[in-house]
């Protein structure tokens, strides 16, 4: 009878003994506080009443004998925590009733006996086993020898394998590696079977050792190196890195020993060394100071495996230690031999960059507006800053009043804190211990990661996440992957600082900064990418990325300490030792879109506090800010950007490794144009337009002004219907709440984002103000660039474009303040149609409303309210106004960007490419006096069908009637050129179709399928050969992709491209708190999506031909002293300089679309995919093969539009 039991039947017996009393039946007699029981035998219907009441003592009889006797069993043994209090059972009366029979007594005692028996050896085999558990713990608990020695799977070289030293106690080892070196691979048919494919766990396990080697535990690598290898099974898993990688940690601590044990290894799994490995040797040994003759018979091992010596100073990335080591050790066998000098500097040969790197012509780069000094100033703020990886930022929400209550919850947060950092200390070293373990037993964990980091700085990374979860909650998957990534980045900014190469790089940029300074010259002028070239020697090697799933195990594992530690009583009143404690953040499932997510939720409490606390701080990565320095030139697909957080050059979905492989196969003078566009974006200086900021500022400490772009706090977002249902509500009112529901919470969402994207904007600028600073850029893989911060940049909105200006002034001169303008009329988009002077002479017109607008923007007229853009609209004006009233507008100095945007640009670029006439003159390729409107061209088209239509007694098309406009039509024109579907454009009609509020709404779907019939075919009559192009290319992408490859081109100024569209894969991370599984897109093992790179290759490879024509402008723009930025095919510079750019950029879309564009790309296209029939034997496949071939031959003809017509067109960017 377990305790459980044993208390009910207490329970029992006392509500029995209490109901005899209360019928004052004679019987038994119980203490007040004792239990007793009450029992019966079953009845039997043929008793008398006395034989039954006799029957019924007996019972109570014996079953009391057995609960006394129970009784002193349970004291006795005390297997329980029940107390059991005493029982005292009264005598039963003799006379006139039945006496207990011994015998059944004796029984139910012999019972007793043989479960107290039966519980006794129980008992000790629970203790024996619990014992023996304690001692598994123990030794599990103790950290496992690490194992060294191998064991070969070979018989034949394990029969070789050294165990132990012998010969001369100096160099015990040498002769076993020479016949290491000599033993010819085992299994050698294994390694052309491989597919270049590495699995997921092959992955994983390169990395783990690479960790190893880094956060030195290199012992614990060897041990699952030789765990994996001993093992048939897991040894098919090894590849040659793993080897090498484990080789060169060895080489590097000079032990040579471990190092040959694994290249008896490497032999056995039926490798053959490569350079890597070789190099590796050779380093220990000039580590070691070896005898001559051990790396003699290296390097002839070496010759006999066909490679070369000079191979291992060129073909592979040394560090200057290793390069010393491993020249240390040849030449004590070759003492002749000197590494192959470096080659030199390669130069870009490609005929649309002659005139960039032109020498013998004049070249006037621009400086920066900053002394020497000053930017030698800013330099080492900027590296203090990534140094510690964070800038904390004042935030500019407005701020309650300090009360007693908001003092008193800072406080509360700042007590909590600690303790959750204490928990946290505790719960790593925890999971360190635990993850050490299971790596001592040969399998791979995250212990080598979570050592790259002091337990601190990995404390301080989880605070500052616990506060940056917002209300509503972060998917899972999304904050492990940034959490894993903040700790790689922050790995290699601490590699960077013990390897030496921050003090290397303080050096190297100092120096620089020489050629920027405003007040310093340089013996010769040059690009900065050459002029960084010239002050220092090779880049070192860059810190390889961890694998995707390595970076998501590692952030849910932090994440599941997060959680687990931070605990805060559930109600702040009361003492936190009285109080239970539950967790900060919970996890919880939620469905986005139809799939189910797991989300780390912030407790009610917690959220509350921290908005009662209102603590003005925000906290951001430092790669997340504007720069306080010039970025470093790009110098290499792998170095640029930041002083020290690694950035990539070409962005993309993380996990995607064929853009950076293709770019690392590139020669690297096929990059510079690139490369260089690059540098001279990001080294343009800015600086924040106060005054805007100042008003919205004002708006956003308000209530926001959503007309204006200013997002609304979120208490005022549309709240829910309140109340309840009648019961008998139809079902039709049911569903309708629901939606007015999901709307309300959607609104709300909404809502929040934009406010937290404002707030992140608004602040920085606010941080920044009366400091310059400079954006870094980096590109996708199309070639179109980007700035590098996120939250503040140039290629924002409205709003966050007018928060910008250059901080480098221009002169106006004489036709600056007119560009001014024409910009401002621009802005507003009042006068599309019109020519310059038009638009000068609309803005002398209406100087007043400027100048009203420039002194009371928001008790004025607030005419600039009312404008397309009406943020820069007022930056404009403010620009204007100090203008015209300056002494000499000529002389007055502007930092006002204006800007040139190009006349649907994608269009342009299909007219040149086809020589189409008639579609050049609908995008403004030919010069005309007035400004040719596209997409009131290709409405006027349609109008004339939907006339002929309704003649005919078409219903939609009589509807129609009065509602196609240039509005209707416009976004379908623009994005069809990069791809939009008659789906996606009947979406986009179906939209602007519902904004008018005459128009039917029941007619809405009928119409805009109508419509979008309609645009295409205008489209098809007024740029044929565009059509003929896009064709092209869509049928070459289907063939290509249905052939099993991703399509691939080279732009014109040599980056490589490669659509990153395969077949959905999944990525699982099983196990902790929640199975993570990524759906993804860019795994290059996956087949090709036919239909992505279908669609996907004519928009990709047009905007692959902007970005080109962009980076042209720039760099030229940059040659003549130019301030020059873009946002993508809208430019940007000084007013006064407006005529020199716009010069350059016609000039150099000529002279790109001159090249014969559409047959390089045929000539790339057939020797890529048609340089070698298909290997199978299937008919299908030559079918399709001989199909691909004339496809990409088939390049489409083209018209005779002359292209230098459009230097001198006025209208093609304007």
């Amino acid at each position: 009878m377990s305790a459980l039991r044993w208390g009910r039947g207490a329970a029992g017996l006392r509500r029995a003994l209490r109901a005899e009393e209360v019928r004052g039946r004679p019987g038994l007699r119980v203490q007040e506080g004792t239990p007793g029981t009450w029992g019966s035998k079953r009845r039997s219907s043929s008793a008398s009443p006395q034989e039954q009441d006799g029957r019924k003592d007996w019972g109570h009889a014996q079953l009391l004998e057995v609960l006394e006797a129970r009784v002193r069993q349970l004291q006795a043994e005390t297997v329980s925590e029940v107390m059991v209090k005493p029982v005292e059972v009264a005598r039963l009366p003799l006379s006139g009733e039945a006496q207990a029979r011994p015998g059944s007594c004796s029984r139910w005692a012999s019972k007793l006996d043989q479960e107290k028996q039966t519980l006794q050896k129980r008992r000790q085999r629970l203790e024996v086993k619990l014992q023996v558990q304690a001692q598994q713990r123990a030794q599990e608990l103790q950290p496992r020898q690490l194992r060294v020695e191998p064991r070969l799977l070979s018989p034949q070289l394990a029969s070789r394998l050294p165990r132990g030293p012998r010969g001369p106690p100096e160099s015990p080892w040498e002769e076993p590696l020479a016949q290491a070196l000599r033993a010819a691979p085992q299994k050698l048919d294994r390694e052309p079977t491989r597919t270049p494919y590495v699995s997921g766990h092959q992955q994983r396990l390169l990395s783990f050792l690479q960790c190893c080697v880094v956060a030195e535990q290199l012992p614990l690598a060897h041990h699952v190196l030789v765990s994996y290898h001993s093992k048939p099974r897991r040894q098919q898993l090894l590849t040659l890195p793993m080897y090498n990688t484990v080789l060169l940690g060895w080489a590097r601590k000079g032990s040579f020993k471990e190092l040959l044990y694994v290249f008896w290894m490497l032999k056995d799994a039926g490798l053959a060394p490569d350079l890597q490995s070789y190099a590796a040797a050779l380093q220990c040994m000039g580590r070691r100071d070896q005898d001559a003759g051990t790396i003699r018979r290296c390097l002839r091992q070496l010759r006999q495996d066909g490679l070369q010596l000079s191979q291992l100073f060129t073909a592979i990335t040394l560090s200057e230690e290793e390069r010393a080591a491993l020249l240390k050790a040849v030449v004590k066998v070759e003492p002749t031999f000197s590494p192959p000098p470096p080659p030199p500097p390669q130069l870009n040969t490609s005929t649309l960059l002659q005139g960039v790197y032109a020498k013998d012509s004049p070249a006037s780069y621009p400086k920066l507006p900053l002394s020497l000094e000053a930017l030698q100033s800013l330099f080492q703020q900027q590296l203090r800053l990534e140094l510690g990886s964070v800038v904390h930022v004042t935030s500019v929400e407005k701020a309650p009043l300090p009360t007693q209550e908001t003092l008193h919850a800072r406080q509360t947060l700042k007590t909590l804190r600690d303790q959750w950092e204490a928990d946290l200390h505790r719960g790593l070293q925890e999971t360190k211990a635990r993850l050490a373990r299971e790596a001592h037993k040969g399998h791979p964990s995250l212990y080598p990661y979570l050592c790259l980091l002091s337990e601190g700085e990995l404390v301080q990374l989880l605070m500052q996440t616990l506060q940056a979860v917002p209300a509503q909650g972060e998917s899972l998957i999304s904050l492990a992957y940034n959490l894993g990534l903040r700790v790689f980045n922050r790995h290699v900014v601490h590699r960077k600082q013990l390897s030496g190469q921050v003090r290397q790089l303080q050096q190297q940029y100092l120096q620089y900064l020489h050629l920027l300074a405003s007040d310093t010259q340089v013996a010769q002028p040059c690009l900065p990418r050459e002029y960084w070239e010239m002050l220092g020697g090779p880049a070192p090697p860059p810190e390889q990325p961890w694998p995707p799933v390595v970076l998501l195990q590692l952030g849910r594992q932090l994440a599941e300490v997060l959680v687990q530690a931070a605990q805060m009583p559930r109600s702040l009143a009361v003492p936190q030792g009285a109080c239970r404690l539950v967790p900060v953040l919970y996890h919880v499932y939620s469905f986005r879109s139809f799939r189910q997510i797991g989300i780390l939720k912030p407790h009610p409490a917690f959220t509350q506090l921290l908005a009662t606390a209102a603590e003005p701080t925000l906290t951001f990565e430092a790669a997340e800010v504007p720069m306080l320095c010039p970025p470093l030139p790009w110098t290499s697909p792998h170095a640029g950007a930041f002083l020290l957080t690694p950035t990539k050059l070409m962005r993309a979905v993380e996990g995607t490794t064929q853009h950076q492989r293709l770019l690392e196969r590139c020669p690297p003078a096929q990059l510079h144009g690139a490369l260089d566009a690059l540098t001279q974006l990001g080294n343009c200086a800015w600086r924040v337009n106060g005054r805007v900021l100042d008003l919205v500022l004002q708006l956003f400490q308000a209530k926001g002004c959503p007309r204006l772009g200013v997002p609304p706090p979120p208490c005022e977002a549309p709240r829910p219907p309140e109340g309840r249902l009648p019961r008998g509500a139809p079902p039709a009112r049911k569903a309708e709440l629901r939606r007015e529901l999901a709307r309300c919470l959607k609104a709300a969402r909404e809502m929040r984002s934009l406010r937290a994207d404002a707030l992140y904007r608004l602040s920085l600028a606010q941080h920044l103000r009366h400091r310059v600073f400079w954006l870094p850029h980096n590109m996708d893989f199309r070639g179109r660039t980007y700035p590098c911060p996120p939250h503040f940049n140039h290629l924002g909105s409205d709003l966050a474009r007018a928060l910008l200006e250059f901080a480098d002034g221009r002169p106006l001169g004489p036709h600056g303040l007119d560009w001014l303008k024409i910009h401002l009329v621009n802005l507003t988009g009042l006068k599309k149609r019109e020519s310059l002077q038009a638009r000068l002479a609309f803005a002398n017109q209406i100087l007043d409303d400027i100048l009203d607008s420039a002194d009371q923007p928001m008790t004025g007229r607030k005419w600039w309210m009312d404008a397309d853009e009406p943020w820069q609209t007022l930056a404009c004006c403010m620009e204007v106004a100090r203008a015209v009233r300056a002494p000499d507008p000529a002389t007055y100095i502007s930092h006002f960007p204006v800007h040139q945007d190009g006349s649907c640009n994608g269009l342009q670029h299909y007219a040149a490419l086809g020589r189409d006439s008639v579609g050049a003159a609908s995008v403004n390729l030919l010069p005309s006096e007035l400004p040719q409107d596209v997409y009131s061209g290709v409405a006027a088209q349609v109008e004339v069908f939907r006339r002929q239509d309704a003649e005919q007694g078409v219903r939609v098309a009589q509807a129609l009637d009065g509602f196609v406009s240039r509005k209707v039509v416009k976004q379908t024109v623009m994005t069809v050129v990069y791809g939009v579907t008659r789906y996606g454009g009947r979406l986009q009609i179906e939209k602007r179709l519902r904004e008018l509020q005459d128009f039917p709404q029941e007619l809405v779907w009928e119409a805009s399928h109508y419509l979008v019939r309609q645009v295409f075919h205008s489209l098809q009559e007024m740029f044929s050969g565009t059509r003929a192009i896009q064709h092209w290319l869509t049928e070459s992408a289907r063939l290509i992709s249905h052939a099993g490859s991703a399509v691939e081109w080279v732009t014109p100024l040599g980056i490589p491209v490669i659509q990153p569209y395969h077949r959905d894969s999944k990525l699982q991370v099983r196990g902790g708190i929640q199975n993570l599984t990524c759906h993804s897109s860019w795994d290059s093992s996956q087949k090709p999506n036919v239909l992505k790179q279908r669609n996907g290759f004519p928009p990709n490879f047009i905007h692959s031909l902007d970005s080109s024509h962009m980076m042209l402008t720039a760099l030229h723009c940059y040659r003549k002293g130019l301030t020059f930025v873009s946002v993508h095919d809208c430019f940007w510079t000084h007013a006064a300089d407006v005529p020199v750019m716009n010069q350059v950029c016609r000039e150099q879309f000529v002279q790109l679309h001159q090249q014969p564009i559409l047959q390089d790309l045929s000539r790339f296209l057939v020797q890529r995919f048609c340089a070698s029939p298909p290997r199978g034997q299937k008919l299908s496949q030559h079918i399709h093969h001989t199909r691909l071939l004339e496809t990409l031959r088939a390049v489409p003809e083209t018209g005779a539009f002359d292209l230098e017509q459009v230097k001198e067109s006025t209208y093609f960017f304007s």
